[in-house]
């Protein structure tokens, strides 16, 4: 599947920000290209640069890594859920509450790529057993219909969105 078969339909014009940072772009190379590219990106920032904030109220390099490990894991639930049928509306997220729960600040950098890596495997095992169909499957969360490839496609743009923050505002 590629960026461009998403319908308007698919997104919220919030998350579209997500699918249009990408361009056209195929689901699975997406995510594989992330999964190798985006730890050598963390690698990258100094170990005393994860607790930098570029201002009062904002999260720091080390909470907005957990941020995109978080959501991804919330995304990727979600996926499965409507991937196997189920029609349950589930709930959104709090991603204040998520982050302030996280103890972002007390993770060294290693863990957080290792956890990212053990994260986005388990997100690539789950979307190479689904078919274009299964891509298509809907359902409701945060109040929005969302299909399956359009939770993999913002999973892959929302990191990119943070990344770019953290090379904009960050470092």
């Amino acid at each position: 599947m590629k960026t461009s078969d998403l319908q308007l339909t698919d997104q919220a014009p919030f998350y579209k920000t997500y699918t249009d940072v990408l361009g056209e772009v195929e689901l699975m190379k997406c995510m594989r290209n992330q999964l190798e590219n985006f730890p050598k990106f963390l690698e990258s920032i100094p170990e005393d640069k994860l607790g930098y904030a570029y201002a009062d109220g904002k999260w720091t390099i080390a909470e907005v890594i957990h941020h995109i490990i978080d959501t991804e894991r919330v995304f990727q639930y979600r996926a499965l859920r409507f991937s196997r049928g189920d029609t349950t509306s589930l709930p959104g997220m709090d991603q204040d509450v998520f982050v302030a729960g996280a103890n972002a600040n007390k993770r060294s950098k290693s863990s957080l790529i290792k956890e990212y890596q053990i994260v986005r495997q388990s997100t690539l095992a789950l979307f190479e057993d689904f078919d274009n169909a299964i891509l298509k499957h809907k359902g409701i969360a945060s109040n929005l219909e969302w299909s399956v490839g359009t939770l993999g496609f913002v999973i892959c743009g929302h990191q990119k969105h943070h990344r770019n923050i953290i090379r904009e505002r960050y470092l």
